[in-house]
């Protein structure tokens, strides 16, 4: 059985070879044999058996690249509990059923991996949770903003303009990310309210002064762009702000849903349109999420921002990835809540009561983790008809 693997840039510490993990390791003694390693080698991808690690987040972009040219190959996605790989699997999934390829995302303990890599591809039975979605002009008059394009990953989450100001009623504008790092470096200023002081992160390097100031930088250039193009809510490509400013717009969008407005990361427009319908429908924030980790009816979701008004506590941590700026590790309370995620053709929608268990620390995902406690069908969704990845979490 052959393993290849795709491995985001920003996950240095992945860089070794595949067979050294532990999480491999173990499939193997349950297989009672060990992976063929292919690596990155993709140039013979495609026969019976062949298997994707998704070892990292960030990979839905690399994925396109190595599958061109290999037409509608069945795709076998193996996932871990951490660094993003099964939400990077599920963005995936959501492209090849987008065109009917087969695909599949192996997720579980090392016994339900070996026990799925036996037995072949699996029915899955999670279209029934993606309903038809019908609410004509639910955001009308609204206008949201594209701060810099969709980041590159997100190969299933193309969203028609003209079709969410038909639609929904929407407008969608885009706005260069380069007009939003000028006004950050020109030292524009807007008054935020008071906040925690800085803590020692569990995780990461230190957090400066200076960084902490320049993500509150951002937070004031976004409220900048807000006013001058008349925004009810943005989305911003803020993977690029690692670079450009050295910083991450983790507290900007924590600050800006706090505020009442719609402020989603990596340039997800249907997450920016599902926790806009989300505000409209329950007069509430919503939690921007990744889904990490599946054990049972217990699903683990988390990313690096959370509005400030959904919490209970907080404290201040590095970015996941790249292990700088700020980011927000936040307690969200325990009760009834709702996923939501409305799909990028914005025809369909996932939308289940769930109840929010707990909130973990772990040190391979991102700062705010939540644990989730729902029924276990809904695993069939998520490993088997996802609408993409990111899903929008709202307490109830």
């Amino acid at each position: 059985m052959r393993l290849f693997t795709l491995t985001s840039d920003l996950h240095g510490e992945l860089a070794r070879s595949a067979h050294n993990e532990p999480f491999i390791k173990d499939i193997e003694a349950a297989l009672g044999e060990p992976f063929e390693y292919m690596e990155t080698d993709y140039s013979s991808f495609g026969r019976p058996g062949d298997v994707i690690y998704v070892r990292t987040g960030g990979t839905e972009g690399q994925f396109l690249k190595v599958y061109a040219g290999h037409g509608e190959t069945p795709v076998r996605l193996l996932t871990s509990g951490q660094s993003n790989s099964l939400a990077a699997s599920m963005e995936i999934l959501s492209w090849l059923r987008d065109r009917n390829i087969p695909g599949e995302i192996l997720h579980g303990s090392p016994e339900q991996i070996a026990s799925l890599l036996h037995g072949g591809a699996t029915e899955d039975g999670g279209e029934r949770f993606c309903r038809p979605f019908r609410m004509p002009g639910a955001l009308r008059g609204k206008r949201y903003g594209v701060v810099g394009r969709p980041s590159d990953w997100l190969i299933s989450s193309a969203v028609d303009y003209e079709s969410a100001r038909r639609l929904l009623g929407a407008e969608l504008i885009d706005i260069p990310i380069e007009e939003l790092v000028e006004l950050v470096r020109s030292g524009v200023h807007a008054d935020c309210p008071s906040l925690k002081p800085l803590n020692a992160p569990r995780y990461g390097r230190p957090i400066s002064q200076e960084d902490f100031s320049g993500a509150l930088a951002i937070y004031s250039a976004l409220k900048a762009i807000v006013a001058k193009y008349g925004l009810d809510g943005l989305t911003l490509r803020c993977f690029d702000l690692l670079t450009a400013l050295g910083n991450t717009g983790c507290m900007a969008l924590a600050l800006l849903n706090s505020e009442g407005l719609v402020a989603t990361c990596e340039g997800d427009v249907p997450a920016m349109l599902s926790m806009a319908l989300v505000r409209q429908k329950y007069g509430k924030s919503g939690f921007q999420t990744n889904l990490s980790r599946i054990e049972g009816s217990s699903y683990l979701f988390a990313h690096c921002t959370v509005p400030l008004d959904m919490v209970e506590d907080y404290c201040y941590d590095t970015h996941f990835e790249s292990g700088i700026g700020v980011a927000v590790h936040g307690l969200l309370p325990e009760g009834p809540a709702r996923i939501f995620k409305l799909s990028a053709g914005l025809d369909k929608c996932f939308d289940e009561p769930v109840r929010l268990a707990g909130n973990p620390y772990g040190a391979n995902l991102c700062r705010t983790q939540v644990l989730v406690q729902a029924p276990l069908e809904l695993r069939d969704y998520f490993l088997g008809r996802p609408l993409g990845n990111h899903h929008i979490i709202v307490p109830r």
